[in-house]
């Protein structure tokens, strides 16, 4: 592989790991809609891009689940009882999406991916946070919750804290608990959706050199490389910045990246 594209997957890393660390918002959302564009740049099966863009952004935050879990359980934020009740459905629901990604074509999986950004803007924008208005669930009410949270996941490659942090905070779950438990339960959600994209899309031919079923290497070395360490500077920086006026600009930021990717996309 050229040294150009190594050097974009690392500028990609770098601006993934900085906004994680400034925001605590995951970078599936910068990282689908680039990825997107960079397969298409490199001349990769237009079949499969979107495809393979959802596959490599889940295998790379496998990395910054890991050091996000570990940054919240020091500071004893994550509920542990709801993680183990969440992850079941989490993983199952990923998993299973991952195999229901794999039969959408690139442009309705692509339209879904923006619709769903949109959304995720949208709540940046207006600061949108539901008002605890109930408990959490039992049981089974939590392992369908999980169950839903993992398959949207899975379609649009996140962490799941777009969803899990509105779902706990609405069940009076304090929100530096929600931000935590969100982290935990990210991990075996990527676990599950990497599995999940690679067994989906270990028999699919014309598929680049160097991939693992659906999922890129080269680009999920390089991506989480480099993210582990700005991730930890955006922490930084993020008692320093004007974060609420970032969050804007970086909602403004998703919804270009999203453009971008249904151009890429629908002018295939």
């Amino acid at each position: 592989m050229e040294l150009d594209w190594i050097a974009a997957y690392l500028g990609l890393g770098v601006a993934v790991g900085f906004f994680a660390g400034l925001l605590g918002i995951g970078g599936g959302g910068i990282m689908v809609p680039v990825l997107t564009t960079l397969f298409a740049m490199q001349n990769f099966g237009a079949a499969h891009l979107v495809h393979m863009a959802l596959a490599t952004s889940m295998a790379a935050i496998i990395v910054t689940s890991i050091a996000s879990l570990r940054a919240h359980h020091r500071h004893g934020a994550v509920i542990w009882p709801v993680v183990w009740t969440l992850s079941p459905g989490i993983i199952a629901g990923t998993f299973a999406a991952a195999f229901v990604a794999a039969l959408i074509p690139n442009r309705p999986l692509a339209l879904f991916f923006v619709v769903f950004m949109a959304y995720v803007s949208l709540q940046m924008v207006l600061n949108v946070r539901p008002k605890p208005s109930r408990q959490l669930p039992g049981a089974m009410g939590l392992s369908l919750v999980g169950l839903l949270i993992g398959a949207v996941s899975a379609l649009v490659a996140i962490g799941g804290g777009s969803l899990t942090v509105p779902f706990l905070s609405w069940c009076n779950v304090r929100i530096q608990n929600a931000i935590g438990t969100s982290a935990a339960v990210g991990l075996p959600l990527s676990l599950a959706g990497t599995l999940g994209y690679m067994a989906s899309g270990w028999r699919v031919e014309g598929l680049p050199a160097h991939s693992f079923g659906y999922i890129y290497l080269p680009a999920v070395a390089a991506i989480a490389l480099v993210s582990v360490v700005t991730a930890p500077l955006g922490a930084r920086l993020a008692h320093r910045l004007p974060v609420p006026a970032l969050k804007k600009l970086f909602a403004l930021l998703l919804l270009l990246l999203s453009a971008k990717m249904l151009h890429t996309v629908y002018g295939a």
